[in-house]
């Protein structure tokens, strides 16, 4: 401990020199958007490359689960598509080629079609994924070679996950559900006429990674447990449709007009492999459209 301090104290002045540079640099790239956007996204190729290589030891030793994952994935793909040809072979409904993740439960029509045919999806492996933080974010193996951009949707196989936030050649950030500005325009899809299709906001609660919260939904409504809570499409983000979690409670509090709705997410952000990136050709067109037009909206 002696030796230490004497190190300290022989050196104090080029430590101290070191200090003051660190918080330099870190006020510069907070304050400056042009630093900051070239720090991060430069951070983020280096940072993938040693992601990678760490993702590829890990998932030698957990193959089975991530195979079993897969083949459940497969399973679902695989009668949803049987689903489809036999519907398609009954009632010569067109091809739904373009997107794979249209809902099953009704027969689409022609106008619904020309939305969700906009949709394609790009998977992508992720490569690294935190959940103990405030604001949470995921790398993916994917970047602009691959055609993502920032601003899209990513969903998997369980429900939605979150949007790209930066993009370098080969990687790609996105900011999770799990994060503190990460909010989502939603619909309860409900058994009861007067409550279905009712719009809210879904964010996370910042504590338990498999809790979310369904914000200003009126009280007027009759919330029943049990009910699902989707994306609600209006926006370029997401389709319609994508699972976000399941409704476990909801409370009335004396100041507020509106319910505490808590939800149990369907995806575990504890065990994300594989995602698929949306990607929507008509999004910049809406987007600067609803710009333009003084709208304001969440994810």
């Amino acid at each position: 401990m002696r030796n230490l301090f004497a190190f300290i104290y022989r050196y104090r002045a080029f430590l101290v020199f070191i200090l003051l540079e660190i918080g330099s640099v870190y006020l510069i790239i907070r304050n400056n958007k042009y630093h900051n956007a070239a720090f991060f996204n430069s951070a983020n190729f280096y940072a993938g490359q040693v992601l990678a290589f760490r993702s590829r030891i890990y998932d030698y030793f957990r193959l089975v689960q991530v195979n079993q994952t897969l083949v459940q994935e497969n399973t679902q793909l695989r009668q949803q598509l049987y689903r489809f040809q036999t519907i398609r072979q009954h009632d010569s409904i067109p091809s739904f080629s373009d997107s794979v993740f249209i809902q099953t439960d009704s027969i689409p029509t022609y106008d619904s079609l020309k939305i969700r045919l906009a949709h394609t999806y790009i998977p992508a492996k992720v490569i690294n994924n935190s959940t103990r933080q405030l604001d949470n974010f995921i790398t993916l193996n994917v970047g602009a070679l691959d055609s993502i951009r920032p601003g899209m949707g990513v969903i998997s196989a369980e429900g939605l996950i979150g949007r790209v936030k930066t993009v370098s050649a080969h990687f790609a950030t996105v900011t999770s559900l799990l994060h503190s500005k990460m909010f989502v325009a939603a619909k309860i899809k409900s058994r009861l006429p007067g409550t279905n299709n009712t719009i809210g906001t879904v964010k996370w609660n910042g504590d338990n990674p498999q809790i979310g919260l369904l914000d200003y939904v009126p009280l007027d409504k009759k919330i029943v447990k049990g009910d699902t809570v989707i994306s609600s499409g209006y926006n370029a983000v997401y389709p319609e449709g994508v699972m976000i979690g399941t409704i476990i409670s909801a409370s009335r509090e004396p100041d507020k007009s509106f319910y505490t709705i808590k939800l149990k997410l369907a995806v575990d952000f504890t065990r994300l492999a594989y995602v698929y990136v949306v990607k929507n050709k008509y999004q910049a067109e809406q987007d600067s459209l609803q710009l333009n037009s003084g709208m304001k909206q969440d994810e």
